[in-house]
């Protein structure tokens, strides 16, 4: 259990196994574009900690406009470098130190359906800007299991070849996102890794907590979109930088979460049970969810090192002691992809 934020986000931050032998056969330089997203700060600091215990020198770039001064301040209290820039700004953009090693977390969401214009520069103009100025480096573009349609939640869960269809600007301006990458990578040779990942959970945010927080405060939960898939975020920050390893042209294509496929009513009556609080459940179940299938991930990398019962304990325990949590709700609820 967790008791404070900087446990938390030292958990979160730890190394793996996997991480620390992709960095070691893959050195150089590591810039991460967006870094001051939800994921950012913990994905720098693993890859800043991991360098730290291979005896690396090799520097971690943080880029952003950071709004917030803190979140360049923990950045670099943890050893991270930072480079405020706007990435819809071509000559800012083509001002950040060339480097072999990219992850790319830029995007929009939230709010996408009232500033749609918006979200399709962010979501397809700056990858384009970034793949123009690193065509040269290993790339990790984080995607979104939201490129897939709804699928039967009896199919198991969209695969990496299936055919892409969203509803929704957010979800249709990130297959925009990963075609235009995926022109780079094939026109210029740029070795490129898709990540699509659905859904990347801790305390603080996640369908987890959204469900949580809803039994604890006796709120209704909307049981329509009926079923969810999710990952702890430090396997999900582990996996993306091992992702690097297998960056190529044509793409590497992977979906990212967990193996289990969560019933939302089932999960609001087990956080009913934790808490010691009468779920209060709305709606029937869909037929069709938002569903990734994660078989190619599992055997590549292994299983997630924390488990759906142990993330849902974790939660639980969290809300039930006041954590801090980082108001911004998934909106896992919405069917037809307006954010």
């Amino acid at each position: 259990m967790f008791r404070s934020i900087e446990d938390l986000e030292t958990a979160l931050s730890e190394p793996t196994p996997g991480v620390l032998g992709t960095l070691a056969a893959w050195p150089g330089d590591l810039v991460i574009l967006g870094v001051a997203g939800k994921m950012g700060l913990t994905l720098a600091r693993m890859a800043r900690r991991a360098f730290d215990q291979l005896g690396r020198r090799d520097r971690v770039i943080g880029v952003a406009r950071f709004s917030s001064p803190a979140c360049a301040a923990n950045l670099q209290a943890h050893g991270v470098e930072t480079i405020p820039c706007d990435l819809l700004d071509r000559a800012s953009l083509q001002h950040l130190p060339d480097v072999p090693n990219v992850i790319f977390m830029a995007g929009h969401k939230f709010g996408s359906s009232t500033t749609p214009d918006y979200t399709w520069a962010s979501n397809t103009l700056i990858p384009t800007l970034a793949a123009e100025k690193f065509g040269r480096a290993r790339l990790v573009a984080f995607s979104t299991g939201c490129v897939y349609p709804l699928v039967s939640v009896q199919s198991g869960g969209s695969r990496e070849e299936d055919e892409l269809g969203p509803p929704g600007d957010y979800a249709n301006s990130c297959v925009g996102r990963e075609r235009l990458l995926t022109f780079f990578s094939r026109r210029h040779g740029l070795p490129l890794a898709l990540f699509r990942l659905n859904y990347a959970v801790e305390m603080r945010y996640g369908v987890l907590l959204d469900v949580a927080s809803k039994v604890w405060r006796g709120e209704p939960v909307d049981v329509t979109m009926g079923q969810a898939n999710v990952i702890w975020q430090r396997d999900a920050n582990a996996l993306a930088l091992q992702c690097l390893a297998h960056a190529a042209s044509p793409p590497f294509v992977l979906n990212v979460t967990g193996p289990e496929t969560l019933s939302i009513r089932e999960l609001a009556a087990r956080f009913g049970r934790l808490l010691g609080r009468a779920p209060q459940v709305t709606g029937t179940e869909a037929p069709t969810a938002w569903l990734n299938n994660a078989s190619k991930a599992h055997c590549l990398f292994g299983l997630p090192t924390a488990t759906a019962d142990q993330l849902i304990e974790w939660t639980a325990d969290w809300v039930m002691h006041g954590g801090a949590v980082l108001g911004k709700p998934t909106h896992f609820e919405a069917r037809d992809g307006k954010f």
